[in-house]
């Protein structure tokens, strides 16, 4: 059985890696390839991980709930740009089930919300960051600070730029024969405020809403035994 670590490790580095051949050899002309080839990297893995034992269907059933929740909860805010429940669902789901479950929950919420927003070349970046947001909530649970509303606030005002810097950098790469540094610092500078508007939206929802989540999430977990032997620890 390989570990979820090594697992994560593998996954964080390949998915750059493919977005960078993206641009390199296909001038992201086949986005939607890369996409798909993206959420088997992903995916594929995790089931493969789940065979060595017998999944249950809850299981299953609360990673595709919290999937479509995080997913369609973008659809209503879209007026309103960087401001969405969508990041709270997946930081949530990362430290209650792990940084494996918040990876898969954080990279397709960010496939099927794009199904009714828009699809692009921008969608596997988006996968990746978002990925990465539940992952780093579900390896850093056992901190301290993630133990407190003001650590978890603080960590999702913290992602709110982290995942802003994240889908700059596909607008850069797509424009690297346009590259200045008056370019570079100018898609950051203008980034700062949608950045903000996300992390300041991540401590709202954060402050009034994560108790309730995770004592709710706790509670399934426990009662139904849910991902109790693939969580990632420290």
């Amino acid at each position: 059985m390989f570990s979820s670590k090594g697992y994560l490790l593998i996954v964080s580095i390949l998915i750059p890696v493919l977005l960078l051949l993206s641009k390199l050899l296909f001038h992201y002309s086949s986005y939607m390839l890369l996409s798909f080839i993206m959420i088997g990297c992903i995916i594929v893995p995790f089931f493969a991980r789940f065979e060595i034992r017998k999944i249950s269907g809850r299981e299953i059933v609360i990673i595709a709930i919290l999937t479509a929740i995080a997913a369609v909860g973008r659809v209503p805010f879209a007026s309103l740009p960087s401001i969405q429940p969508t990041s709270f669902v997946i930081i949530m789901a990362g430290l209650v089930f792990g940084a494996e479950s918040g990876f898969i929950i954080g990279a397709v919420a960010a496939l099927v919300s794009n199904i009714f927003l828009g699809q692009g070349p921008w969608t596997p970046w988006q996968m990746f960051a978002w990925g990465m947001m539940g992952m780093s909530a579900g390896l850093l649970r056992h901190t301290w600070w993630m133990k407190k509303i003001l650590g978890m606030a603080v960590f999702g005002f913290i992602w709110g730029y982290l995942y802003g810097w994240m889908m700059n950098m596909w607008i850069i790469v797509s424009n690297t024969e346009n590259f200045t540094w008056e370019f570079f610092t100018g898609v950051f500078v203008s980034s700062l405020f949608f950045d903000m508007a996300h992390g300041i939206s991540n401590v709202v929802f954060i402050l009034l809403f994560a108790k309730a989540w995770i004592k709710i999430l706790e509670r399934f977990k426990q009662k139904y035994g849910l991902l109790n032997k693939v969580h990632e620890e420290m």
